[in-house]
């Protein structure tokens, strides 16, 4: 193994962002073709605890390695949802009436997809 650590990556205040990356430098005997390996890692930081790291959608990897210097870890959001898109109002069918007959003009709500906030503990290891 040639080397082992942890950081953290930082999406930002909330609300945040769908993806960020941070540099690992330092690391004098990582060769162009090592191997290196990124993980989301349980442990707390100021904006997030150990249990919401093991159930949060963020898939974690490690790429661009530069040798005698280092590489980068990538971490995105994957989640898939979404506030639906909806009309002010508390018409239940007011969404197909719209789909059928045009809004007429009404402006809609939400639609906005989830995003990450905040520091979160990532592990990482190369050989």
């Amino acid at each position: 193994m040639g080397a082992q650590g942890t950081t953290t990556v930082d999406f930002g205040a909330f609300p945040g962002s769908s993806d960020t990356s941070v540099a690992i430098t330092g690391q004098a005997s990582i060769l162009a073709g090592s191997l290196v390996e990124a993980f989301l890692f349980p442990a707390v930081t100021a904006d997030h605890t150990a249990d919401e790291h093991v159930v949060e959608t963020i898939r974690v990897m490690a790429g661009n390695v530069v040798a005698g210097t280092g590489f980068t870890i990538y971490a995105t959001n994957t989640s898939t949802l979404n506030e639906p898109l909806e009309f002010p109002g508390v018409s239940t069918f007011r969404g197909v009436a719209t789909s059928v007959y045009g809004s007429g003009g009404a402006q809609s709500i939400g639609g906005k997809g989830t995003r990450i906030y905040g520091t979160w503990s990532i592990g990482w290891v190369w050989n």
